[in-house]
This record gives structure tokens, sequence and C-alpha cells, in this order.
């Protein structure tokens, strides 16, 4: 590229990070180099300067400037093959649909965009279903892969850039349903420690920092993090039922902040260890965590509220521990406070 470009995000780029959205489309552009024009204000989007962790949108427009690489190739990855019974079940996981807005129930174990250890993903069932919804739906924000329960995609991108704008303006507000191991000190409260990504020898994971006098957040490359929890029901102190609301949006915040109070989430071997297992009959080795609620704005006319039944596993944990009984009516409450 010998000018400065402008170049749109297209659809199967929503929710990309901008980093990697470079990567996809300069993958000769050195991630140094990146940062260097970001810092610099050369790179923009919508106008506005920009971050590498930044996710951008579909219909975005990204300023390039002259990058003088050698036979630079724009890259995009063949879509991985789509299963069947996927496009079959993907029906099944609609929760909500309209001319603006989908909300699927994703189930645990599929991760919603591809990656270098998983070719199946949401994101390329999405893209062989185009056609059923007239047009690939986009994404809007994410759930880890082993995480079940609501997701909302935009069916166009006025949509999508509005639903965007909710979750990053705090107007999304969304509910989980955790079993812990154990039993928090307090019935309920707020969990405000900031986190922290840290690259060890098992790989990078997320941190919880305590406050320390004068903590400099930037310079210890963290950011704030607030999650709200609750107790709907306990068996024995051996496990507990939390609502769980996520007050800010960092990466693996509700099971880092469910590590830090001694409570990990059942099946979260990489924040909670041997700790986050427990042996016995009915509850399998998965992860307990399931996005049970979400209340955003619609994109035309008031407001989404949309629950999702839990995950076989989950409902097949609570009826082992003798929780099934607990009234949900109050379950989903933490939203209404």
């Amino acid at each position: 590229m010998t000018g400065v470009s402008t170049l749109q995000v297209e659809d199967g780029e929503a929710d990309l990070r901008l980093d990697r959205w470079f990567k996809r489309r300069f993958p000769a552009l050195t991630h140094g180099r990146l940062e260097k024009l970001l810092r610099t204000g050369q790179v923009r989007v919508d106008g506005k300067r920009a971050k590498s962790s930044d996710r951008v949108q579909a219909g975005q427009s990204v300023r390039v400037p002259p990058l003088k690489l050698d036979s630079v190739p724009v890259h995009k990855p063949a879509a991985p093959p789509v299963r069947p019974e996927d496009l079959a079940a993907l029906k099944g996981w609609i929760l909500h649909q309209d001319k603006s807005v989908i909300v699927l129930n994703k189930p645990p174990g599929l991760p919603v965009q591809g990656g270098t250890k998983s070719e199946r993903n949401l994101d390329a069932i999405l893209a062989a279903a185009a056609d059923t919804f007239g047009g690939r739906p986009l994404l809007v924000h994410r759930l880890d892969r082993d995480t079940s329960g609501v997701l909302v995609l935009a069916r166009n991108p006025n949509a999508a850039r509005t639903l965007a704008e909710a979750f990053r303006g705090k107007a999304a507000r969304k509910l989980y349903w955790a079993l812990v191991a154990g039993k928090p000190e307090r019935p309920h409260g707020l969990v405000d420690l900031p986190l922290a990504k840290r690259v060890g020898a098992a790989g990078e994971r997320v941190v919880a920092l305590d406050y320390e006098e004068e903590l400099d957040l930037d310079e210890a490359g963290a950011r704030r993090a607030k999650s709200r929890y609750r107790t709907i029901d306990n068996a024995a102190n051996r496990v507990t039922w939390l609502a769980l609301e996520p007050l800010t949006g960092r990466t693996h915040q509700l099971r880092v902040h469910m590590a830090a109070l001694g409570t990990p989430i059942l099946g979260d071997g990489k924040y909670g260890g041997s700790g986050a297992f427990l042996r016995m009959e009915g509850i399998a080795q998965q992860l307990h965590l399931h996005a049970r609620r979400i209340r955003i704005p619609h994109p035309e006319r008031g407001a989404l509220d949309v629950k999702a039944p839990p995950p076989p596993h989950f409902v097949a944990a609570l009826e082992a521990l003798g929780l099934a009984a607990a009234a949900e009516a109050g379950a989903d409450d933490l939203l209404d406070e």
C-alpha cells in the first residue's frame, strides 16, 4: 500500500480485536509496527483513535496509512466445514428473533469464534445458515467456549452498531448462574478487584490484584473489574448456587472473581485448580457457569429481556445437590434491584 486507504469491516470480521483484524488483512505487518501506528494516530476507526484491543464492528471504517510492505496479501481463511447436525440444532437455540435481533441459548463447549485449537465455532455455523436468516447474523458480544446461555446477535450493521454501543456503554445488564465450590463468607456482596493478564508456563491467564495504597493500574497492566453476587441456595456448605452480575466486562471476570473469594466455579480448573471439582454422582466435570438473563435496549424500540434455560449438565447438578426445588422466582431478581 503506497497511500492512505479506508477499508470497511466486513460482516464476518465483526467483534474481532483490531490487531487481529490487521493480522488477517495484513499478515506481514508486525505487532510492534501496528502499535506505533496506533500510538501516533495514523490508524483510526470511524475517524477516532483506537487501541489494538478494541473490537471492530461490521460497517466501521478503518483508516490505514501507507504500510510499505512487500507483497501484502489480504488473507481470508477458508471457512471451516459445518456439521449438518449443528445447522439443525441452531433452530433450537433461538430464544428470540425479530427483524433486527436474534438471541440464542449458546450450548457449552461451542466457541463463539474460531481459533487455533478449534475449527467448530458459532460464527461459522451462522455463516453457513445465512440464507435461513436473510443474511449472516453479526456478533456483538461473546461468551467463553465453556459458558452457556444468552448470546445476542444483530441482523444488520445498524443494529450491530447500536447493540455494540449498549454493551460498551453499560446499558446492557447480564445475569449469570453459577455453582461454586464451598460457601462465600457473606451471602451477597460486591467483588471489586482489578484484573490483569499474565503469561506464564501454562500460557496466558487472568489474575486478580489486591488494591494496595496508590496502586497504579496502568503500570500493573490492570483494569478495574466489579461483580455483584447473591446466594440463591446452598447444599450443606459444599456447593452454593449464585446469581452473578458483572458490572464491567473483563475477560474471565466472573471466573477469576469467584476464585478470589475462595469459591471457584465448579469445573473451572484453570482458575480453581483441583478445588473446582466435586467428585459426586450427577456432577459433570464441566464449567457450571450459565448466562441466564440479559436486559438490553432494543435497536428500534423498548428493551429486550430474555432468559435462557440452563444446559443439561447444570440441571443435573442442581438435582444431584437437591437444589432443583429452590424458588426460581428469586433466582433472576438481581437485575431488578
